[in-house]
């Protein structure tokens, strides 16, 4: 088998959740020329809101295939996204504090996945928005997280095995939510059509208190951009 892949188009894998960072992350592989393949996740998670907003980004975007895995991480439980005896917190990010909207191994499940993928299309880079400026503290958005899930994917697989060195890609990492916003509406990313609230109605408005509809605001705010995300009241 060769070990030259095709140079004439790039193909990726973009993780794609709805939401306002993974929307600009789609935005920044297909301007850099990648033909994207996006993935999302029927996880058991509170809402499907943003499982519909994914798939209007993907169209919106310019994505040549996109794919909705199931799985029932409800079976797992332990996070106050697939738990609906868990509240969600709506009181703000704590300091040095995993709250409790983090879901156990849920990007480790994800990339595994998309790793699958990308060996199948022969894509060597996977995209994934995690985030280690502002976020909410899970540990599977950190860098050190990240470099070493890339080193065991390129022990793990054929592609690796050959020489098709696998390439973790994560464009938001160092990013605040200000510059996010700034380079996704560079890119043309529509963030009205984007769903990121953790408990979001079946029309996708946004109850505006948790801490991910927090974090979403003040980045509107310090972006000096208009918000366009639709809320409950």
């Amino acid at each position: 088998m060769s070990n030259i892949r095709n140079q004439t188009t790039q193909k990726a894998v973009v993780l794609l959740s709805g939401g306002l960072d993974s929307a600009t992350v789609l935005a920044i592989a297909t301007a850099q020329g990648y033909e994207c393949h996006t993935m999302s996740f029927d996880y058991g998670q509170r809402h499907r809101a943003e499982l519909k907003a994914a798939e209007k980004l993907a169209k919106k975007l310019g994505a040549k295939t996109h794919r909705v895995m199931n799985m029932d991480m409800r079976a797992i439980g332990g996070s106050a996204l697939t738990d609906n005896n868990i509240d969600v917190p709506v009181s703000g990010v704590e300091e040095n504090e995993i709250p409790i909207t983090y879901v156990p191994a849920r990007n480790t499940v994800f990339l595994s996945y998309a790793l699958g993928l990308a060996e199948v299309l022969k894509a060597d880079n996977v995209f994934i928005g995690v985030n280690a400026v502002d976020y909410s503290g899970y540990p599977d958005c950190r860098p050190d997280y990240i470099a070493a899930f890339e080193k065991m994917a390129n022990l793990a697989t054929k592609a690796g095995i050959e020489g098709h060195k696998m390439h973790i890609q994560t464009p938001l990492i160092d990013l605040t939510k200000a510059d996010i916003i700034k380079k996704g509406i560079k890119n043309g990313v529509d963030y009205s059509l984007t769903v990121s609230c953790y408990q979001a109605d079946e029309n996708g408005l946004a109850c505006g208190v948790c801490d991910s509809c927090r974090l979403r605001k003040q980045g509107f705010i310090e972006a000096g951009v208009s918000d366009p995300t639709l809320y409950q009241s």
